[in-house]
């Protein structure tokens, strides 16, 4: 497989279009929910015509590098890099070799994007301890380290701002972005549940976006885990995230704003679900099915194709 990192040479948007296994429930935490087996869900994604995908879970794909570069070779489905929630934080922890062997795996797939959520430590992303001044001044330093780092395997790396984790809020984004040369991942989902606006930060930043996931969100639903009436797991169990154009998320204005600044890199489908039993008929894939014409259907007019 070739390389694609952020370097993805002027491709218009349809063939910047990814996947992720969370579209079909594949989640890390414990008790999300029935986890559907790799087989079915890359089928899926090839049929549906996307072009490549995140990696999911550790070990989703494969235990080793060469086997999930294999598993991938079969699909037709090129590696875009992942999800990795690792622990930022922590003065006495060191990111650097599990953000290594993540590497490896990239390396040998041909995948360029090391997206990092930084992880409290703790399973699931319903609740976070706050973060003292030491513990921002581990983290941002860790970011910068990991960031060079990233960069000389020849590989990138972003920070994924996301509910139930160190950094969740449009706020502590601001803060990232001011005190860190780190990349960001603009989750449309993640931001405005973590009581952030998506659009107006990548408005404020395009040339920090590195990478891209987008779901839209019911914003009511939202707004009873921001209140703490709801958990983020339950509110996603209760369907808060929805197909592209189904929801209150502005993609369509997110979008634009980024061709317009020239961003190159992926558009990975990240509609968080749980599955509570085998799904009938077309599954999660009908929902990706809508949010790809969706996105296709907003995309600059330059990069109007016939719907994948």
């Amino acid at each position: 497989m070739t390389s694609v990192t952020h370097a993805t040479s002027h491709l218009p948007v349809h063939r910047r279009v990814a996947g992720a296994p969370i579209s079909w429930g594949v989640c890390e935490v414990p008790g999300w929910g029935l986890q559907l087996d790799p087989e079915r869900v890359l089928g899926e994604m090839r049929d549906l015509g996307l072009a490549a995908t995140e990696f999911g879970p550790a070990g989703f794909l494969g235990d080793e590098p060469s086997a999930t570069a294999a598993r991938l070779e079969r699909f037709d489905l090129q590696a875009v890099g992942g999800f990795l929630p690792v622990v930022l934080h922590d003065p006495e922890h060191d990111p650097i070799p599990e953000v290594d062997a993540f590497i490896d795996t990239c390396l040998a797939t041909g995948a360029g994007v090391v997206v990092l959520a930084a992880a409290t430590g703790a399973d699931g992303y319903d609740e976070r301890p706050a973060l003292d001044d030491e513990g921002w001044a581990t983290l941002l330093g860790n970011l910068d380290r990991i960031g060079e780092h990233a960069a000389s395997r020849g590989v990138i790396a972003c920070l994924h701002p996301h509910v139930g984790t160190m950094v969740e809020t449009g706020q502590e984004t601001e803060r990232v972005l001011g005190s860190s040369a780190i990349g960001l991942c603009v989750d449309t989902g993640h931001l405005l549940v973590g009581g952030g606006d998506p659009v107006a930060i990548t408005a404020a930043h395009p040339e920090r976006v590195v990478h891209v996931h987008l779901k839209d969100v019911d914003r009511a639903k939202a707004e009873q885990v921001i209140a703490g009436e709801l958990t983020f797991g339950e509110a996603v169990d209760a369907g808060m995230f929805r197909p592209l154009g189904h929801g209150d998320v502005d993609v369509a204005a997110m979008v634009r704003t980024l061709e317009a600044h020239g961003y190159q890199g992926w558009y990975v489908l990240e509609q968080d679900v749980k599955l509570h039993g085998a799904p009938e008929g077309e599954g999660p894939g009908s929902d990706v099915r809508r949010s790809i014409d969706y996105l296709l259907g907003v995309a600059p007019v330059a990069d109007s194709v016939p719907a994948l």
